[in-house]
């Protein structure tokens, strides 16, 4: 699934095409990708509609357009979110194509359908359940030292489970969770209230750098994601410890480990990351 990485750098490189343009018309050829308000009516909603700014929330991406509406869009497991020219060939499980009014096409496709569009007035967003339950944005002011401390001290959860948790932290997922771990050398399954003011400020900066540096590197390509270039990510080429069992650690040379925690794989050191 699309992290925040992934998310702001579709984001960043759709907003220099997209913002001024017009959207013209929509061919929705799966209408349960929308999921508010019904296909028919959020065609007659969008059309017409000039596209004023691009914003990401967690690992939502919201088009802002004229006539105080925004779209939203989660591209969940397997969603691309592309600009293209329309004699580009149309890739397979291509479901909503926006016709735009310098001739090109925005192109949502998504091979396991799980992706989903909705639209809503500006001033009704942040009442919306997805996104008013958002936790911190992690590269913001408000993500703090001080708001991880408070918070942890609270949780009797293993830790990589309440880094997933997007009403804790928005934005993280299995990617960027791992590898912030690792850098803060906690193991996944330690329990949030155990740590120790030092290793919470060593988990803010690490997160705070993992993700910086995904975005530096356009994103993690594992198998799906591309930006709205529809090119690949580097930062998987970056990557310590995430879906790197049996390789050895870059820090240590200890050979990486995998654990379930909370149903999801988690990757780590063993040797770097004592429990």
């Amino acid at each position: 699934m699309p992290e925040l990485p992934e998310v702001e750098t579709i984001k960043r490189t759709l907003e220099k095409k997209l913002t001024g343009l017009t959207i013209v018309d929509v061919d929705i050829n799966t209408p349960k990708i929308i999921r508010a308000p019904a296909p028919e009516e959020f065609t007659r909603s969008v059309k017409g509609c000039k596209i004023t700014r691009l914003r990401r929330r967690g690992k939502y991406l919201l088009i802002y357009l004229s006539r105080d509406k925004v779209m939203i869009i989660h591209l969940r497991m397997t969603g691309r979110l592309v600009y293209a020219e329309p004699a580009d060939p149309l890739p397979r499980h291509t479901h909503i194509i926006f016709q735009l009014s310098n001739g090109c096409e925005l192109r949502f496709a998504d091979m396991r359908r799980f992706g989903r569009v909705s639209l809503a007035q500006v001033q009704d967003l942040n009442q919306l359940k997805v996104i008013k339950e958002l936790g911190p944005e992690p590269l913001e002011q408000d993500f703090t030292t001080s708001y991880l401390r408070k918070t942890l001290k609270r949780k009797r959860v293993r830790i990589k489970s309440l880094l997933l948790d997007q009403t804790f932290i928005a934005g993280l997922g299995n990617i960027y969770a791992d590898e912030a771990l690792h850098r803060a050398r906690l193991h996944p399954e330690r329990v949030a209230c155990s740590l120790t003011p030092r290793e919470i400020a060593k988990l803010h900066s690490s997160i705070v750098e993992v993700l910086q540096e995904g975005i530096a590197n356009r994103g993690t390509s594992m198998r799906d994601y591309v930006d709205g270039n529809g090119r690949a990510g580097d930062y998987q080429s970056l990557l310590r410890v995430y879906s790197r069992e049996g390789e050895r650690c870059l820090q240590c040379g200890t050979p990486v480990a995998r654990v379930k925690v909370g149903g999801r794989s988690s990757y780590y050191c063993p040797a770097c990351q004592k429990p």
